[in-house]
């Protein structure tokens, strides 16, 4: 699920406990989790819905059940997601961890880390389309290359743009000279 910046705040803050999404089957599996900048959301329920309270409405982070309708698609059927923060992002930790033989193990069948990585380092915030034109590569391709350094600990995404984790510098630096 994607969340807006405002709603990853109050998730963190606990003030936010649920999400409306209008989809024609869900979408998530009560008791998955998916990785946040805030850490990691478990998502506890998600039922089938066919009004919207105040009382949801205001979990939900809205005023009213018609600013939770004019946030969502116009088509689909009306899902109430529970949520919670289940602890940090593991990701975070990694970073400032010392590569070990896992993460070069995991590099070998990625051809072109090295290349990745040091083009983040060269470039560091710049647009994930401008460096995946530089490759030669479809945006959505490359991102989801850049996601398995990410799960390493490697990159970190920011704003705009991505750049390497202490780790990452470490990686390459270790890449470059072949040791």
């Amino acid at each position: 699920m994607l969340f807006r910046p405002a709603d990853l705040e109050g998730i963190a803050a606990g003030t936010v406990t649920l999400a409306f999404r209008r989809w024609d089957k869900p979408r998530v599996k009560v008791g998955s989790t998916q990785k946040t900048p805030v850490g990691v959301v478990e998502f506890t329920s998600c039922e089938l819905v066919d009004v919207i309270t105040d009382e949801d409405a205001r979990a939900a982070g809205f005023a009213s059940p018609d600013e939770v309708e004019a946030r969502m698609r116009k088509t689909g059927r009306v899902y109430r997601v529970g949520l919670r923060v289940a602890g940090p992002d593991p990701r975070v930790a990694l970073r400032s961890a010392p590569p070990d033989e896992a993460v070069f193990a995991a590099l070998e069948r990625y051809p072109w880390a090295r290349d990745y990585l040091q083009a983040i380092a060269d470039r560091p915030a710049v647009r994930a389309p401008d460096l995946a034109a530089s490759f030669g590569r479809e945006t959505a391709a490359f991102k989801r290359d850049i996601r398995k350094l990410k799960e390493l600990g490697l990159t970190e995404s920011l704003d705009v743009g991505y750049r390497l984790s202490p780790r990452g510098e470490l990686v390459l630096r270790s890449l470059a000279t072949g040791s």
